[in-house]
């Protein structure tokens, strides 16, 4: 009855299909045999291919397979471009040959290392015999050559010679902006700088899966301007070399963004040959130094002080005796024995009044402070390079004396910039960084540090010390310019050195309302002609500033202003009026 159903229910062409397959009356025995046939035909088939492969891979030459192995890896090292902020070119990658060898294919070895060396003098014939000798069926014999020694070496006639063309990373803009950007190597991977923040945003991972290709991928955008970048080294290296200083840095950051629009570390590197950056001297003073940074750290106690509602600018402090704490003596460079108030202890930059302030707020507030303003922690930016601050082990109140003043606390100058720019701009830190930044996108990862009112003070500060202070020479006409000077003694053999000097100076530009904040940083410099034998801040950092501002503040939008009132007249009254 079943069957019958069955039967009944199969369609005209399903009997059909089964009685061309098998017949009018087959059984089911017959039925699986001719499965099991098929199946049989099936795999044997695919044995024949497989088998077929492991022949031709056996007996033909494997330079096919290697080179488009080799020529996969080479694509996969592409890098995206990185541009500046007005999409100037920084780094980018261009097609490059480079020479490999099959040594199974070489006839005369000694032959080939003696046509090879003639036109690649630079190449070690030693290894170069080693490797054509052996029996491997690759080897690179030299990356990245140029088109005329391809082209020569094509003429040899060799045979087992071949080029693969490969990612090279160029920049060119040489050294201008080397430490900022970093460097690859030889395979096109980032090992330094921007470079090797952007492997490890996920670049790194894609090259290893084979991703990442020669596609056409994002541009990394930088918040650096070239135009403003190379303003700012041309000056450091005149300032270097008419200081006779052993180095020069500076930083130009936006205040309200936390972009660093210029970095330079002079002596720097060319990019191009990444070997100049193993050495030491040429290492970014600005993220991977540490520096007692001088007077300029008298930003942080006065605003301590001010923020603290225990002091006002009416404030006055005893400058009249030095400070003993035992072997140590705290003294004033130019002293002026009397009661000092704030602005003066400022504009003079008192060691005394420092210190006194200080102590006046506590070891622990002072502390506290700072490491609120990110000075005593390492900081982190998108270059891998950064250094931790050294910080005493122990905090006394002589430590307190000491910092107060600039001395006995190291940090990177970058970290000290951050902390400057928070009494700028309202008392907002913000997290420096090498990438675009709009404000609204600051807003959101800054921290709110010192209240508003404290922060116009150090602007009226910073503005009163360039008009009668310690600043005066970084003043440049039609610009209101604010600043701090900072000179340190190094520490030698474990003293203070009256004749090794680290100076540097804070400038704000403009005083008024703060856009840019810029730094200049000399390391050793010497008494140069005009400065009567002086080799301070004032006399060296300052003019520099001063030679910086002339030449970036207008590719930088600021329009020049004259006739500007003193600083108590526009920020000391604009201060009192938003109480």
């Amino acid at each position: 009855m079943t069957a019958t159903a069955n039967k009944s229910t199969e369609t005209r062409w399903q009997r059909l299909l089964r009685t061309m397959l098998y017949g009018a009356d087959v059984d089911r025995n017959v039925k699986a045999k001719a499965r099991l046939g098929l199946a049989i035909v099936a795999f044997s088939a695919l044995y024949c291919v497989i088998a077929l492969r492991l022949v031709m891979f056996a007996t033909v030459s494997d330079s096919h397979g290697t080179r488009r192995s080799v020529g996969a890896d080479a694509t996969a090292t592409a890098r995206p471009d990185i541009v500046d902020r007005n999409g100037q070119v920084l780094a980018t990658d261009v097609k490059t040959p480079s020479l490999f060898a099959e040594p199974r294919k070489i006839i005369d070895v000694d032959e080939a290392v003696e046509l090879l060396t003639a036109v690649l003098p630079d190449i070690d014939a030693t290894e170069v015999r080693e490797r054509l000798s052996s029996k491997r069926g690759f080897v690179w014999l030299k990356r990245e050559i140029t088109p005329q020694q391809q082209v020569e070496i094509h003429k040899l006639g060799i045979p087992g010679l071949g080029f693969l063309s490969e990612n090279k990373r160029v920049y060119p803009n040489g050294p201008v902006i080397s430490h900022e950007i970093g460097h690859v190597n030889i395979d096109n991977q980032g090992i330094a700088g921007i470079e090797k923040w952007i492997d490890g945003q996920g670049l790194a991972a894609l090259h290893m899966a084979g991703l990442a290709t020669d596609r056409l991928q994002k541009p990394v955008e930088l918040a650096v301007d070239l135009r403003v970048q190379f303003a700012l080294r041309d000056e450091l290296v005149k300032a270097r070399e008419k200081f006779n200083a052993k180095a020069a840095a500076g930083i130009i950051t936006d205040v309200n963004t936390g972009e660093i629009v210029a970095m330079v570390s002079e002596p720097d590197y060319d990019p191009n040959n990444p070997r100049e950056a193993n050495d030491p001297t040429r290492i970014n003073r600005l993220t991977t130094g540490v520096y007692e940074m001088g007077s300029t750290f008298k930003v942080f106690t006065v605003a301590m002080a001010l923020d603290s509602g225990k002091v006002n600018l009416n404030s006055s402090f005893d400058a009249r005796a030095s400070l003993r704490y035992g072997r140590f003596t705290i003294h004033d460079d130019n002293p002026i024995p009397r009661m000092l108030t704030v602005p003066e202890i400022f504009t003079y930059s008192s060691n005394i009044g420092a210190a006194r302030m200080a102590l006046a707020g506590g070891v622990d507030a002072h502390q506290k402070f700072l490491r609120k303003l990110g000075q005593l922690d390492r900081l982190r930016t998108e270059l891998p390079e950064s250094a931790e601050p050294i910080v005493p082990k122990r905090w006394g109140e002589l430590n307190t004396v000491t910092i107060a003043f600039g001395h006995g606390l190291s940090v990177a100058p970058l970290q000290a910039v951050m902390g400057v720019a928070a009494t700028m701009n309202g008392g907002l830190l913000l997290p420096p960084t090498f990438l675009k930044r709009s404000r609204e996108e600051a807003l959101q990862v800054g921290k709110q540090v010192l209240k508003p009112e404290t922060s116009q003070m150090m602007r009226y500060l910073m503005r009163l010390n360039a008009e009668k202070g310690t600043g005066t020479k970084a003043n440049v006409g039609g610009y209101y310019i604010g600043g701090k000077t900072g000179t340190a003694e190094k520490v030698v053999n474990g003293r203070y050195s009256k004749t090794k000097l680290l100076t540097d100076f804070m400038a704000v530009l403009p005083a008024d309302k703060p856009r840019y904040l810029i730094l200049v940083m000399l390391d050793e410099p010497r008494p140069a002609q005009g400065t009567f034998g002086f080799a301070t801040a004032g006399w060296n950092a300052a003019p520099t500033v001063a030679k910086v501002i002339g030449r970036v503040a207008p590719l930088l939008g600021i329009e020049p202003r004259f006739d500007l009132p003193k600083a108590d007249q526009l920020i000391l009254a604009k201060a009192v009026e938003s109480r």
